[in-house]
């Protein structure tokens, strides 16, 4: 190997022990602080980036290590996620789920037409605000023993909705971006194309997997059935990364496929060490690329940007959970507001698309930190003695 390859090569894993280090760090402090995990992560990054010590620079290396790890985040979604639990949720989950997806996006949508964005940055950020962590909303309800709950079940039903909605219109945002401009068309086109692969590649391997259960197991190649559960993650990835739908879409699917099998406990334990490897890379990425001046500027906009998440997604979470007794309502429209790694998930896709500039990049990614942190406390509290 020659040796500038040879020190580009170390300089490339240096920065890797340092990102993962300092993710892991903030991981513990903020789990002994009962806040999720993620929000350390993220505040490490801004600490060894640029824009604090600057012990690490944004890179080629970094970036392909946390696309994998938005692969992993949603594969890991998808596969604590079971088709027939969706179909069972009932209509309050998925009265809040559409109701929590409508009016946070047309409030996003309205925002940013009105501080004179383009439609594709409009989308962008309805799509931001439609999306709600079921990542998070499930870690904070089984750690205080209420996931068995019908509050816990709406709100776990109507985020799944959320989120596939969500990164359907992140497609829809993509195929705009790519196209250069918006018809009827190209929406249409879009649209189909997301529907067609979520609904084709889910339906058709939910049958084939019922009809196969054993199907992880077959290839001769693997001792375990990860491997072609990962392999599967990636090829639907690249798909639909292909098909210009956005690659979390694949992943997140091929975690709904994988989770029909009988092998979805034993790669759920296997999975484990890859999310928590990779997943942090993604979350800690976002503190290197976050521009403190750019946040600071944009505080106005943050200000905004979360308050109409808040309203917007407390209303129409409480307006589809309405039949529901008042309390478990409550439950419902708090447990839906938190973005978490969703949000910052759109922002990131949106500035890779080049339809989110470094302003709108913050907020968004602000948002999606004051809304995670904001929900535990209050969830604590309604769903504590009264």
């Amino acid at each position: 190997m020659p040796i500038g390859a040879a020190t580009a090569a170390a300089g490339a894993i240096t920065d890797l022990a340092i990102v993962l280090f300092a993710a892991k760090v903030g991981d513990e402090v903020f789990k002994r602080l009962h806040q999720p995990a993620l929000i350390g992560e993220i505040l490490a990054g801004l600490i060894v980036g640029p824009a604090v010590f600057g012990l690490v620079e944004p890179g080629e290396v970094l970036d392909v290590f946390a696309e994998l790890g938005v692969v992993f985040i949603l594969f890991w979604v998808g596969l604590e996620t079971r088709l027939d639990e969706m179909r069972e949720v009932g209509r309050p989950a998925a009265l809040t789920g559409l109701a929590g997806v409508v009016l946070p996006f047309a409030g996003g949508f309205g925002l940013a037409l009105a501080l004179g964005e383009s439609t594709e940055t409009a989308i962008f950020l309805g799509a931001a605000l439609s999306a709600t962590s079921v990542g998070i909303t499930s870690a904070v309800l089984d750690d205080l023993g209420a996931l068995g709950t019908r509050a816990a079940r709406t709100i776990l039903g109507a985020a799944v909705i959320d989120d596939i909605l969500a990164l359907i219109l992140v497609a829809v945002a993509v195929g705009i971006a790519t196209e250069g401009g918006v018809d009827a068309l190209s929406i249409a086109v879009t649209v189909g194309l997301a529907f067609g692969f979520v609904a084709f590649v889910s339906l058709g391997g939910e049958r084939l997997i019922r009809a196969r259960p054993g199907i992880l197991e077959a290839p001769k190649f693997s001792e375990s059935p990860l491997l072609p559960a990962v392999i599967l993650c990636f090829a639907l990835a690249a798909i639909a990364g292909e098909i210009g739908l956005a690659a979390v879409i694949g992943a997140f699917i091929a975690g709904l496929i994988v989770a029909e099998t009988k092998d979805r406990h034993p790669i759920e334990e296997e999975v484990v060490p890859l999310y928590a490897f990779f997943a942090p890379f993604f979350f800690a990425s976002i503190g290197i690329d976050l521009d403190l001046e750019a946040l600071a500027d944009a505080a106005g906009l943050l200000a905004l940007v979360t308050v109409v998440a808040i309203a917007t997604k407390l209303a129409g979470a409480w307006f589809g959970a309405r039949g529901l007794t008042p309390s478990e309502a409550s439950i419902v429209a708090v447990g839906m507001v938190p973005r978490g790694e969703v949000g910052i998930i759109v922002a990131g896709i949106g500035a890779t698309a080049g339809v989110i500039d470094a302003e709108m990049f913050g907020a968004i990614v602000g948002m999606s930190i004051l809304t995670t942190l904001l929900v535990p406390p209050l969830l604590r509290r309604l769903t504590g003695p009264s």
